[in-house]
């Protein structure tokens, strides 16, 4: 089984940073693609940031600039910097993994920027 466990967010004001990291533990594959989704109150849950087990990045045009994915040496980790919020960052953050066709997700940790 895969399990993934988030660990950050919280409560910052307007302008400031926080960093979002998830670790992923059981059957790893070494091809796979690591990423973090949002979910705001009344909305869809959207990717925000993706990386593939090979590094390549990819971001929604919203937080291009401000947010920057990473993974660990492990591989197993992914973080998600967060600089320059805004009230419309404010949001549930999934942390997901895609490998063999197969959706895993984070049990989500709420990030509330206060404008």
């Amino acid at each position: 089984q895969v399990q993934l466990v988030q660990s950050g967010g919280g409560l910052v004001q307007a302008g400031g940073s926080l960093r979002l990291s998830c670790a992923a533990s059981g059957s790893i594959f070494s091809s796979n693609v690591m990423g973090w989704y949002r979910q705001a109150p009344g909305k869809q849950r959207d990717m925000v940031a993706s990386i593939t087990s090979g590094g390549s990045t990819n971001y929604v045009d919203s937080v291009k600039g401000r947010f920057t994915i990473s993974r660990g040496n492990a591989k197993n980790m992914v973080y998600l910097q967060m600089n320059s919020l805004e009230a419309e960052d404010t949001a549930v953050y999934y942390c997901h993994l895609n490998q063999g066709w197969r959706d895993y997700w984070g049990q989500g940790t709420q990030v509330t920027v206060s404008s």
